[in-house]
């Protein structure tokens, strides 16, 4: 008798297994000669030699499966059990998915701006995505860097952001710093847990995988085959973009977001999303895409409010340079009245 172990690593075991073990009781019921145990992350199996180079080539793409679309049911073992139609599955296009989320989820690109954000990442190894809150751009970064990693084409994603945001200074928080630092981070644990089952992600962020980090824990380093994402980028100082930018390292791919509209930083800074779009706009090799309020995908009243406060931020900048020229005509014309000689008198 033969046995052979697979490792189920890395896998969503609750989909892999299925309720109540109903996935692992189809398998056995289709290799019915051999001994199938799981135990752990490991699969094990014993029998005839034949026998199980058969059940390690099914193996092989129900965990391809598993890993993909983060789902598994009894209709889709059927299909990976014929070797033919197995085979096409692997092979078919998924053109307009991005990544598969827990359940099956289907993460993909929901406007024409969102998908032209998905070709730039394809084809730049440095993109900047800027747009108002709600249009997708970080949330379509974090499902390009899901699927790379997914893929293999990078060892791990970093995510980070400016750790003061609203002018809340960190020093100020109750708690450590992780406590102090998660509530700015959030946003980014909560897109990936829309991607990836959270136990995965745990673990991913347990060996060091997937980090999520404030910009000042990227000083010092060089970062190599990753997927680096850069979230609300307008509240890095132009100091701080530079740093970031300079961290790039071998077969690494960085995304930048922000919005221009929303920089929380001193009046005396300048934001380095708004030096570094102006710097960098003609270096090859770098591309900008730009979203607006028609790729705003939460609820319909968020358009409406960002477009309201669209038109009033440009009636303010309007009735500000309005005053500006007023200022300036009364100076010139101030300027121009000759000054009057004082009237001599006679004693």
């Amino acid at each position: 008798m033969h046995e052979t172990i697979l490792s189920l690593e890395g896998l969503d075991l609750m989909a892999f297994l299925g309720q109540e073990n109903a996935n692992l009781r189809a398998l056995k019921a289709r290799f019915p000669k051999l001994r199938i145990v799981a135990r752990g992350t490991e699969l094990k199996a014993m029998g005839d030699h034949e026998d199980l180079g058969r059940f390690e080539e099914v193996m092989r793409m129900v965990i391809w499966h598993v890993d993909r679309y983060n789902t598994l049911g009894e209709d889709d073992i059927d299909r990976l059990t014929k070797t033919e139609e197995a085979s096409l599955l692997q092979n078919a296009s998924h053109d307009d998915v991005i990544v598969y989320g827990p359940g099956g989820l289907k993460v993909t690109a929901r406007t024409p701006n969102q998908r032209r954000l998905v070709e730039v990442i394809r084809d730049h190894d440095m993109v900047f995505a800027v747009g108002p809150a709600g249009s997708g751009k970080t949330y379509t970064a974090v499902a390009m860097a899901v699927a790379a990693l997914k893929d293999r084409r990078v060892k791990k994603i970093i995510l980070t952001r400016p750790a003061v945001e609203a002018g809340e200074n960190l020093g100020f928080l109750p708690g450590d710093l992780k406590e102090k630092l998660d509530p700015y981070l959030q946003p980014l644990y909560d897109a990936l847990t829309d991607m990836l089952p959270y136990e995965r992600v745990a673990d991913h962020m347990e060996k060091g995988v997937i980090e999520v980090a404030p910009l000042a824990f990227m000083r010092g380093r060089t970062l190599d085959k990753a997927f680096v994402i850069l979230d609300e980028a307008q509240n890095a100082t132009t100091a701080q973009m530079r740093m970031f930018l300079t961290r790039m390292g071998r077969d690494a791919k960085f995304v930048i977001t922000g919005d221009g509209s929303q920089v929380d930083l001193p009046r005396n800074q300048r934001s380095g999303l708004l030096d570094a779009l102006r710097i960098l706009k003609d270096v090859e090799g770098i591309s900008t895409v730009r979203l607006t309020g028609m790729d705003i995908i939460r609820h319909r009243l968020v358009s409406s409010i960002v477009d309201r406060f669209d038109v009033d931020d440009a009636k303010r900048a309007d009735e500000a340079e309005a005053r500006r020229e007023a200022k300036k005509a009364a100076r010139e014309a101030h300027l121009s009245i000759p000054p009057q000689k004082p009237e001599q008198t006679h004693e």
